[in-house]
């Protein structure tokens, strides 16, 4: 499988916070980050990518 898990950096650097798993479409959509997993759930996110790491299957969002 090549789903991954979706955090959110939190304000400051104070660590993470898991948003949505098993993630399988990022995609830019009207400025924000539509984000669908596997079962079909989706949001829409209003920040950016800060990082990729698809050996550990993580992605880090952060906020506008």
């Amino acid at each position: 499988m090549c789903e991954a898990n979706v955090y959110i950096e939190e304000a400051g650097g104070k660590g993470e916070t898991l948003y949505l798993e098993n993630v399988d479409v990022i995609r830019p959509e009207d400025g924000k980050l539509f984000i669908r997993n596997l079962f079909g759930e989706q949001k829409l996110f209003d920040g950016h990518i800060k990082e990729i790491s698809l050996i550990k299957h993580r992605i880090v969002l952060t906020r506008k």
